[in-house]
């Protein structure tokens, strides 16, 4: 028997109570953006994944292919008659048993997905603004770069953005250096150079970081660097930019007193979808 919010059940009516990324956030996720029921960057998805897999012990099924990956996140999609554009994560678990020392290292997932307006990349000309969250630090190690289920420093920066009404918070590292976003990479522009943290500073191994990096390195006139930048550095760029998957680029248009340019940002995203269209 469970107590679940004061009342009694039976375990078995309660698939938390068991549940490793629930009890021990032992997962890894995936969120994929769906168009046209065409998983973008279905490759780099997939690999991500299995590589994280095997950085925590996993044990990975042998039909768990790229195609039965696809597979699985389609048959959601359809069977909730989605069509256009849509959003999925799929959860990957360690199945139950044992404390900190697992009993298995076999594996269980969860696929959900929801309905999302934009086909397409665009940007939002709303205000954007951002500051940093100091009251946590990323940690610069293997386990900052994957998307696992423990999200807590993700969560409190987010509750600090609401609280000080920012659209945003940027996190830092050990060394006080910029990590990422909330929720995406971020890409600094200083006149000629677009200047991103490496992943050795405990960023995200980012898809839209991938794809971004490969673009703007195909453009003309424009030096793409990957190394660490101080808050200082923010104050002296020309334009400051978040990446991820379902949004794809989203300018920041404010950090503090510095107010910042977009135009950038939407030539890159204009490649972005000249690419997911081709």
């Amino acid at each position: 028997m469970i107590n679940y919010n004061g009342t009694i059940f039976p375990a078995s009516t309660n698939l938390l109570y068991n549940n490793r990324a629930f009890l021990y956030g032992d997962g890894v996720f995936e969120t994929v953006k769906i168009i046209n029921n065409r998983i973008l960057f279905l490759e780099d998805h997939y690999f991500r994944l299995m590589s994280s897999m095997r950085i925590l012990r996993m044990e990975i099924p042998m039909n768990f292919t790229m195609e039965y990956f696809e597979e699985q996140i389609k048959l959601v999609v359809n069977t909730n008659n989605y069509s256009d554009a849509v959003r999925a994560r799929i959860t990957v678990y360690r199945n139950p048993g044992g404390y900190y020392l697992p009993e298995t290292n076999t594996i269980s997932f969860l696929i959900h997905s929801l309905p999302i307006e934009n086909k397409f990349y665009s940007i939002n000309s709303n205000e954007y603004e951002v500051d940093l969250y100091k009251d946590i630090y990323v940690s610069k190690q293997l386990l900052s770069t994957l998307k696992t289920t423990n999200k807590v420093i993700n969560i409190t920066a987010s509750i600090y953005a609401k609280e000080n009404d920012l659209q945003n918070c940027l996190l830092l590292n050990e060394d006080k250096n910029v990590v990422e976003a909330v929720q995406g990479n971020v890409f600094m522009l200083m006149d000629n150079k677009l200047i991103t943290p490496p992943i050795s500073e405990g960023c995200l191994n980012g898809i839209m970081r991938k794809q971004i990096l490969a673009i703007v390195k195909k453009m003309d006139n424009i030096e793409v660097v990957e190394e660490a930048i101080s808050p200082f550095d923010l104050q002296k760029a020309n334009e400051l930019f978040i990446t991820n998957v379902i949004k794809g680029i989203q300018p920041i248009t404010k950090y503090r007193k510095k107010e910042y340019k977009t135009a950038f940002s939407q030539k890159a995203l204009n490649l972005l979808n000249d690419f997911i269209v081709a």
